[in-house]
């Protein structure tokens, strides 16, 4: 995956290493868990610090010093990141593209086209095959942790969420995986609904959902939606499992309310993650504050998905899209709700493209959610805000936890922005690991002839 002529002995000597120091790294303050007093920071708010590591984890964190006896690896400024985050894919529907009926990149499309295709092909098997294949890709671009949801109708959750206990405990200690249970809304208004509760409580899960109706899209009439989230959140409750929705995923929509007093009504605040949260972007600026601080009172965190929100919303053949189907980030951050930036569907019918890359997906979001002039703290979308939505200890650098970096050919945000990294170097538990992405290869038989 790699070229690393920049470092021609970087592998060696991270190969196993019990003591080294990272020496004149710049990390965005942001990313960093511990204050490093007297550091130097430059205009984009990124700090210049030598990193100890001992035994696989932060043994110190001090101001870039002058040259050390100590083994070092000089790194003259390079951008030296934590392992990142994806707090919202979809892992079960990855890399079906080639395979499903065309989706016309519509959502209503999309929902056809992933049914046809669950229907004829999602057993044990195809899923542990296409999780394996997007967890090898994650793996390799240097992601820490996901949580994704998992479609879970009556007749495959038990399939699949065997399948993602399977590669949970394959890739546990690489990757830390979650998963929150999908289903329309209206799958709790029968004995289903405590039926999912149960396999996804026996899993270790979160209750989840989609606040539509089977078969209907974001938007359309739920007129008992308070009563199915009652029910939702009765046996969350139950279960003492936390709750992750897919919210309005499209220009007018209204359930977010609903959410967020039913949150309060079950005393659920800060245990609930709602995705999406597509048409708060088009509110007035009083209907907007009024929403946000609703918002804040229910405690939700809130996570964006812009790479695949761009793609789906406002789509009609022969039409451009007149506007970005995003969520307000700034706005709900300046009111101090938790947001995160995550990567959502990879190659399948909600969106084409993708690759399980969260440095991507920030490098993206960046620039489609305008977070620059300055940049602040925009990194902590992709590393201590998803960290603490899904409970974590990783997402940043601090003394005490496992040495997960990535290593970047980059000085400034800008440069990180402007390239896609195929060079980054990865550290493991303080350990050289750059792994080659799986080849495509391994799909061929997906492709429809």
């Amino acid at each position: 995956m790699n070229d690393l002529s920049l470092f021609p002995s970087l592998a060696a000597r991270l190969a196993r290493p019990e003591r080294i120091r990272l020496a004149k790294a710049r990390v965005p303050v942001a990313l960093l868990f511990d204050d490093v007093p007297g550091a130097e920071v430059d205009r984009d708010g990124s700090a210049l610090v030598d990193i100890l590591i001992e035994d696989g984890r932060f043994a110190a964190l001090t101001p870039a010093l002058p040259e050390s006896g100590e083994e070092t690896v000089a790194l003259d400024g390079r951008h030296v990141w934590p392992l990142l985050i994806d707090a919202h894919a979809h892992l079960d529907k990855g890399h079906t593209i080639g395979r499903a009926p065309d989706s016309g990149g519509t959502h209503p499309g999309a929902r056809a086209a992933t049914t046809a295709d669950r229907l004829a092909y999602w057993n044990a098997d195809d899923l542990m095959r296409r999780m394996e294949f997007g967890l090898a890709t994650a793996d390799a671009h240097g992601v820490v942790a996901i949580r994704t949801h998992l479609d879970s109708h009556e007749g495959q959750a038990d399939i699949t969420w065997n399948a993602f206990a399977q590669a949970r405990e394959r890739w546990k200690g690489r990757v830390t995986l979650q998963a929150a249970g999908l289903v329309p809304l209206d799958a709790y208004r029968d004995d289903y609904g405590a039926r999912l509760a149960d396999i996804v409580a026996g899993h270790g899960g979160l209750l989840g959902g989609v606040t539509r109706a089977s078969g209907g899209t974001h938007g359309s009439s739920l007129d008992d939606i308070d009563l199915l989230l009652d029910q939702l959140f009765a046996l969350a409750k139950e279960r003492e499992l936390d709750v992750d929705l897919h919210v309005d995923e499209a220009a007018q929509a209204d359930a977010l309310p609903h959410v967020a007093r039913a949150t309060i009504r079950h005393g659920y605040e800060g245990r609930v993650t709602c995705g999406h949260c597509c048409s708060l972007s088009l509110l007035s600026e009083d209907e907007l504050r009024e929403r946000i601080s609703l918002i804040a009172d229910a405690g939700l965190s809130i996570i964006t998905l812009p790479t695949v929100n761009m793609y789906l919303q406002d789509r009609e053949a022969g039409r451009t899209p007149r506007w970005r189907g995003v969520t307000p980030m700034q706005e709900l951050r300046a009111a101090g709700i938790p947001v995160a930036a995550a990567g959502d569907n990879c190659r399948d019918p909600f969106h084409a493209y993708g690759d399980h890359d969260m440095l991507d997906t920030w490098r993206q979001s960046v620039r489609i959610l305008h977070l620059d002039h300055p940049y602040a703290d925009a990194t902590a979308l992709a590393g201590p805000t998803p960290a603490g939505i899904m409970g974590i200890d990783a997402g940043t650098i601090g003394i005490g936890r496992s040495a997960d970096l990535m290593i970047l050919e980059a000085w400034s945000l800008d440069q990180v922005i402007a390239r896609p990294h195929s060079d980054r170097v990865i550290l493991r538990r303080g350990i050289f690991a750059n792994r080659a992405l799986p080849s495509y290869s391994m799909l061929a038989d997906f492709q429809l002839a």
